[in-house]
């Protein structure tokens, strides 16, 4: 039996993941992210937790094929990132030093990129090959396959969708420095952003209070047949449909698979981002279907080793 390590870099923790060539997962846990002084412990943690897991588990270095790993930044198709906030990083050669520090074949990914391959290998895309993932987190991140490979581009930016201009009036900036990003509207925190705006001057009776609202909060009392919070819904859900509706006519996917935080408000999601996508697409692209992402935690792990399994199958 041959085996392979996904990695899932986060900036509190890396999930890590023990699998065997199948894509079975033998053993999965996690350490804690080091970011400090530039996070220049973090590859080397990274590569004492495999060594660890090998000699526990009995495995042999020349039983593994390698190690996948999803970076939160954009990462090159040679594995540089240039630059991770969230890491500390600035310009890390992170395939190389990986390589050198374990002895093992690495494939390095965006970690929303890395997400969506999962999710088409062994969650809400399973059985496609043409899809986009959505990630409505803190921020909104998303990963473009297609024909069963990610989007990169050249810079290592493929699929960053939260950063679709939406709103060409807007005056606040996103975090990205932009202004009218989708993140300000879609993301768990542009939910929150839409909510304030609203409640500031609402009238009619709502179980959502200004100073405290959060994403859960506004679809909690969707669920609860709230009026005003089934409004804010329906401008979250016009912003991201309609993004989805030009990112339909670029990649014709089969599916798009929704996940991250909000996701976990449930199927309720669906119809509010469906409809608008339904008003705006192109015709051929109507029919695509919307799923929740199914693998939470784990897709990330799933996901960077489906990456090295391609590239080995490649070889």
């Amino acid at each position: 039996m041959k085996y392979c390590f996904g990695v899932d870099i986060g900036g509190t923790t890396v999930k890590m993941g023990l699998f065997e060539e199948t894509g079975d997962i033998v053993e999965k846990w996690e350490i804690v992210t080091r970011t400090e002084d530039e996070g220049k412990a973090i590859l080397p943690d990274i590569a004492a937790a495999i060594e660890e897991k090998l000699k526990v588990c009995k495995i042999g270095g020349e039983d593994v094929l390698g190690v996948g790993v999803g970076v939160p930044a954009p990462v090159t198709e040679a594995g540089v990132v240039n630059g991770s906030a969230n890491l500390g990083w600035k310009y890390k050669e992170v395939n190389r030093e990986l390589e050198e520090l374990t002895g093992f074949s690495v494939q390095v990914g965006n970690d929303a990129n890395v997400a969506a391959l999962g999710e088409m290998w062994k969650g809400g895309g399973a059985g496609q090959k043409n899809m986009i993932m959505v990630t409505l987190g803190t921020g909104v991140g998303g990963g473009v396959i297609i024909g069963g490979k990610v989007i990169i581009g050249e810079h290592g930016a493929g699929g960053e969708i939260g950063h679709l201009c939406v709103n060409y009036e807007e005056t606040e900036n996103c975090g990205c420095g932009n202004r009218g990003c989708l993140e300000q509207y879609a993301s768990a925190t542009g939910i929150v952003r839409i909510a304030k705006k609203k409640l500031v001057s609402e009238t009619r009776p709502t179980v959502l209070c200004a100073e405290t609202v959060t994403a859960k909060d506004v679809f909690d009392a969707v669920k609860e047949g709230d009026q005003v919070a089934q409004e804010i819904a329906e401008e979250f859900g016009s912003y991201l449909g309609y993004a989805l509706a030009n990112l339909a006519v670029v990649a014709d996917p089969s599916v798009f698979v929704i996940g991250g935080g909000v996701s976990k408000a449930g199927e309720i999601l669906i119809p509010y981002i469906q409809k608008p996508y339904r008003e705006r697409a192109f015709f051929a692209n109507k029919d695509v279907e919307f799923k929740l992402a199914t693998l939470a935690n784990d897709a990330g792990i799933c996901g960077a080793a489906k990456l090295l399994l391609d590239a080995v199958g490649e070889e």
